[in-house]
Protein backbone atom coordinates (compact mmCIF):
# COMPACT_ATOMS: atom_id res chain seq x y z
CA UNK A 1 0.00 0.00 0.00
CA UNK A 2 1.34 3.45 -0.94
CA UNK A 3 1.98 6.19 1.61
CA UNK A 4 -0.94 8.21 0.22
CA UNK A 5 -3.28 5.22 0.48
CA UNK A 6 -2.17 4.51 4.03
CA UNK A 7 -2.81 8.09 5.12
CA UNK A 8 -6.19 8.14 3.39
CA UNK A 9 -7.15 4.90 5.14
CA UNK A 10 -6.13 6.32 8.52
CA UNK A 11 -8.18 9.47 7.94
CA UNK A 12 -11.24 7.30 7.25
CA UNK A 13 -10.63 5.27 10.42
CA UNK A 14 -10.29 8.39 12.54
CA UNK A 15 -13.42 9.90 11.04
CA UNK A 16 -15.33 6.78 12.06
CA UNK A 17 -13.82 6.97 15.54
CA UNK A 18 -14.77 10.65 15.78
CA UNK A 19 -18.37 9.82 14.96
CA UNK A 20 -18.53 7.50 17.99
CA UNK A 21 -17.45 10.21 20.44
CA UNK A 22 -20.30 11.28 22.71
CA UNK A 23 -20.43 14.01 25.31
CA UNK A 24 -22.30 13.83 28.61
CA UNK A 25 -23.55 16.31 31.17
CA UNK A 26 -21.13 16.51 34.10
CA UNK A 27 -21.83 17.47 37.70
CA UNK A 28 -21.61 21.17 36.86
CA UNK A 29 -24.34 20.89 34.27
CA UNK A 30 -22.08 21.37 31.24
CA UNK A 31 -21.50 18.88 28.45
CA UNK A 32 -18.11 17.22 28.38
CA UNK A 33 -16.43 14.34 26.55
CA UNK A 34 -14.80 11.35 28.23
CA UNK A 35 -11.15 12.34 28.63
CA UNK A 36 -9.69 8.98 27.62
CA UNK A 37 -11.81 8.77 24.47
CA UNK A 38 -11.28 12.25 23.07
CA UNK A 39 -7.57 12.31 23.92
CA UNK A 40 -6.96 8.95 22.25
CA UNK A 41 -8.70 10.18 19.11
CA UNK A 42 -7.07 13.63 19.16
CA UNK A 43 -3.57 12.22 19.67
CA UNK A 44 -3.96 9.98 16.64
CA UNK A 45 -5.37 12.85 14.59
CA UNK A 46 -2.46 15.09 15.54
CA UNK A 47 -0.07 12.40 14.35
CA UNK A 48 -1.76 11.82 10.98
CA UNK A 49 -2.09 15.56 10.25
CA UNK A 50 1.62 16.01 10.92
CA UNK A 51 2.42 13.10 8.58
CA UNK A 52 0.10 14.38 5.86
CA UNK A 53 0.85 18.11 5.92
CA UNK A 54 3.96 18.71 8.02
CA UNK A 55 4.41 20.64 11.26
CA UNK A 56 4.49 24.02 9.50
CA UNK A 57 1.04 23.61 7.96
CA UNK A 58 -1.98 25.58 9.20
CA UNK A 59 -3.79 22.27 9.71
CA UNK A 60 -1.20 20.98 12.17
CA UNK A 61 -0.55 24.31 13.88
CA UNK A 62 -4.27 24.94 14.45
CA UNK A 63 -4.96 21.42 15.69
CA UNK A 64 -1.94 21.44 18.01
CA UNK A 65 -2.93 24.83 19.46
CA UNK A 66 -6.53 23.79 20.18
CA UNK A 67 -5.38 20.41 21.48
CA UNK A 68 -3.11 22.05 24.06
CA UNK A 69 -5.94 24.07 25.60
CA UNK A 70 -8.71 21.50 25.18
CA UNK A 71 -10.32 20.38 28.45
CA UNK A 72 -12.91 18.14 26.88
CA UNK A 73 -15.80 20.62 26.84
CA UNK A 74 -18.21 20.43 23.92
CA UNK A 75 -16.94 23.56 22.19
CA UNK A 76 -13.28 22.55 22.56
CA UNK A 77 -13.68 19.09 21.08
CA UNK A 78 -16.00 20.40 18.36
CA UNK A 79 -13.22 22.78 17.33
CA UNK A 80 -10.81 19.83 17.01
CA UNK A 81 -13.40 17.96 14.97
CA UNK A 82 -13.74 20.93 12.62
CA UNK A 83 -10.00 21.16 12.03
CA UNK A 84 -9.85 17.42 11.44
CA UNK A 85 -12.67 17.58 8.88
CA UNK A 86 -10.89 20.40 7.08
CA UNK A 87 -7.61 18.48 6.99
CA UNK A 88 -9.32 15.33 5.72
CA UNK A 89 -11.17 17.27 3.04
CA UNK A 90 -7.97 18.93 1.84
CA UNK A 91 -6.10 15.63 1.79
CA UNK A 92 -8.91 13.84 -0.04
CA UNK A 93 -9.02 16.73 -2.51
CA UNK A 94 -5.32 16.35 -3.33
CA UNK A 95 -4.12 19.51 -1.64
CA UNK A 96 -1.51 17.92 0.61
CA UNK A 97 1.76 18.69 -1.09
CA UNK A 98 4.24 18.33 1.75
CA UNK A 99 4.27 14.55 2.06
CA UNK A 100 4.08 14.03 -1.71
CA UNK A 101 6.98 16.33 -2.36
CA UNK A 102 9.12 14.80 0.38
CA UNK A 103 8.49 11.23 -0.72
CA UNK A 104 8.94 12.09 -4.40
CA UNK A 105 12.16 13.97 -3.71
CA UNK A 106 13.62 10.99 -1.87
CA UNK A 107 12.67 8.55 -4.63
CA UNK A 108 13.99 10.74 -7.43
CA UNK A 109 17.13 11.42 -5.44
CA UNK A 110 17.82 7.67 -5.36
CA UNK A 111 17.39 7.49 -9.15
CA UNK A 112 19.78 10.38 -9.66
CA UNK A 113 22.37 8.84 -7.34
CA UNK A 114 22.21 5.58 -9.32
CA UNK A 115 22.49 7.50 -12.59
CA UNK A 116 25.57 9.37 -11.36
CA UNK A 117 27.20 6.13 -10.24
CA UNK A 118 26.42 4.45 -13.56
CA UNK A 119 27.83 7.36 -15.54
CA UNK A 120 31.00 7.41 -13.44
CA UNK A 121 31.45 3.68 -14.10
CA UNK A 122 31.11 4.18 -17.85
CA UNK A 123 27.57 2.82 -18.15
CA UNK A 124 26.31 5.83 -20.09
CA UNK A 125 23.21 4.14 -21.47
CA UNK A 126 22.03 2.90 -18.08
CA UNK A 127 22.64 6.35 -16.61
CA UNK A 128 20.65 7.95 -19.42
CA UNK A 129 17.60 5.77 -18.80
CA UNK A 130 17.68 6.35 -15.03
CA UNK A 131 18.18 10.10 -15.31
CA UNK A 132 15.53 10.58 -18.00
CA UNK A 133 13.00 8.44 -16.14
CA UNK A 134 13.56 10.48 -12.97
CA UNK A 135 13.26 13.74 -14.90
CA UNK A 136 10.07 12.81 -16.73
CA UNK A 137 8.34 11.52 -13.62
CA UNK A 138 9.46 14.49 -11.50
CA UNK A 139 8.17 16.97 -14.07
CA UNK A 140 4.84 15.16 -14.30
CA UNK A 141 4.45 14.92 -10.51
CA UNK A 142 5.31 18.60 -10.13
CA UNK A 143 2.74 19.50 -12.79
CA UNK A 144 0.05 17.39 -11.11
CA UNK A 145 0.83 18.96 -7.74
CA UNK A 146 0.14 22.32 -9.36
CA UNK A 147 -3.20 21.30 -10.80
CA UNK A 148 -2.18 20.57 -14.39
CA UNK A 149 -3.99 17.59 -16.02
CA UNK A 150 -0.95 15.81 -17.45
CA UNK A 151 -1.41 12.22 -16.26
CA UNK A 152 -1.55 10.82 -19.80
CA UNK A 153 0.72 13.39 -21.47
CA UNK A 154 4.14 12.93 -22.98
CA UNK A 155 7.20 14.72 -21.67
CA UNK A 156 7.11 17.50 -24.26
CA UNK A 157 3.47 18.20 -23.47
CA UNK A 158 4.27 18.30 -19.75
CA UNK A 159 7.12 20.73 -20.38
CA UNK A 160 4.84 22.93 -22.50
CA UNK A 161 2.18 22.93 -19.77
CA UNK A 162 4.70 23.93 -17.10
CA UNK A 163 6.06 26.72 -19.28
CA UNK A 164 2.59 27.99 -20.15
CA UNK A 165 1.68 28.30 -16.50
CA UNK A 166 4.98 29.98 -15.65
CA UNK A 167 6.13 27.18 -13.36
CA UNK A 168 9.56 27.06 -15.00
CA UNK A 169 11.48 30.01 -16.33
CA UNK A 170 14.84 31.60 -16.96
CA UNK A 171 17.84 29.32 -17.40
CA UNK A 172 15.78 26.39 -16.17
CA UNK A 173 13.32 26.91 -19.00
CA UNK A 174 16.08 27.08 -21.62
CA UNK A 175 17.77 23.91 -20.38
CA UNK A 176 14.46 22.08 -20.19
CA UNK A 177 13.83 22.66 -23.89
CA UNK A 178 16.64 20.22 -24.74
CA UNK A 179 15.60 17.44 -22.38
CA UNK A 180 12.70 15.77 -24.29
CA UNK A 181 15.03 14.96 -27.20
CA UNK A 182 17.53 13.23 -24.89
CA UNK A 183 14.67 11.42 -23.19
CA UNK A 184 13.32 10.14 -26.53
CA UNK A 185 16.76 8.90 -27.55
CA UNK A 186 17.16 7.07 -24.24
CA UNK A 187 13.72 5.49 -24.21
CA UNK A 188 14.05 4.33 -27.83
CA UNK A 189 17.57 2.96 -27.42
CA UNK A 190 19.21 5.42 -29.81
CA UNK A 191 22.42 5.17 -27.80
CA UNK A 192 24.70 6.51 -30.52
CA UNK A 193 22.85 9.83 -30.37
CA UNK A 194 23.49 10.32 -26.63
CA UNK A 195 26.81 11.52 -25.28
CA UNK A 196 28.08 11.33 -21.69
CA UNK A 197 27.79 15.12 -21.66
CA UNK A 198 24.08 14.84 -22.52
CA UNK A 199 23.53 12.48 -19.63
CA UNK A 200 25.52 14.72 -17.30
CA UNK A 201 23.31 17.66 -18.29
CA UNK A 202 20.14 15.71 -17.52
CA UNK A 203 21.50 14.59 -14.15
CA UNK A 204 22.54 18.13 -13.27
CA UNK A 205 19.17 19.50 -14.26
CA UNK A 206 17.27 16.91 -12.23
CA UNK A 207 19.40 17.61 -9.17
CA UNK A 208 18.69 21.33 -9.35
CA UNK A 209 15.01 20.74 -10.08
CA UNK A 210 14.66 18.49 -7.02
CA UNK A 211 16.36 21.04 -4.81
CA UNK A 212 14.09 23.79 -6.07
CA UNK A 213 10.77 21.95 -6.18
CA UNK A 214 10.95 18.87 -3.92
CA UNK A 215 12.95 19.90 -0.85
Amino acid sequence: MSIDATITKRFVELEAQMNTLRSHVDDSGFRKYNIAEWQQWATSVKNIIRAAFGEDSPHYENFAAFYEKCKGWDDDVDALKGIFRGAKADYDGGYAFSVQATISGEIYGDFVALAKTSLAEGAKDVAAVLACAALEDALKRFALMNGLPVSDKGMQEVVNALKAKGLVGGAQKTLLDTMPKVRDYAMHANWDKITPQDVGSVIGFVEQFLLAKFS
